[in-house]
């Protein structure tokens, strides 16, 4: 097993949160959770919407799992999972949910992807960083 730098690490926390996150705005499309800043609806078919933040949850676990045992397709699988994730938020937001509900979501994202592409970030999973 590889040694696990810190930077590895907080990604990998960064997906645990963003995991809770995900499990949250399910609950809240289920009607299970409390609505605490607006609306929450998906197109109003919000079974839809919390099937597919559900999924998001599931799969933020197994990349989760992947990047705590520092394998190198975590972070691509992180990558593209967070950019999923702000598109789906996106949606949601034009499905009729308020920004202020999906801000969680768009935070966490954001800072995962902006984190991934950092060049010391890509240099621990041994991906290629362009240089000048």
């Amino acid at each position: 097993m590889k040694k696990r730098p810190f930077g590895i690490t907080l990604l990998a926390i960064f997906s645990l949160v963003a995991a809770v996150v995900a499990a949250w705005h399910t609950l809240q499309m289920l009607h299970i959770a409390p609505i605490v800043f607006g609306p929450v609806h998906f197109f109003q078919f919000d079974l839809l919407g919390a099937i597919l933040w559900g999924i998001m949850v599931l799969i933020y676990l197994w990349v989760f799992r992947m990047l705590w045992n520092v394998d190198p397709q975590g972070w691509m699988f992180v990558t593209v999972l967070s950019a999923l994730n702000l598109i789906l938020a996106l949606v949601s937001i034009i499905g009729s949910t308020t920004l202020t509900e999906m801000a969680p979501s768009i935070v966490i994202n954001g800072i995962i992807l902006i984190y991934a592409l950092l060049p010391r970030t890509k240099a621990a999973f041994n991906i290629p960083v362009a240089t000048k």
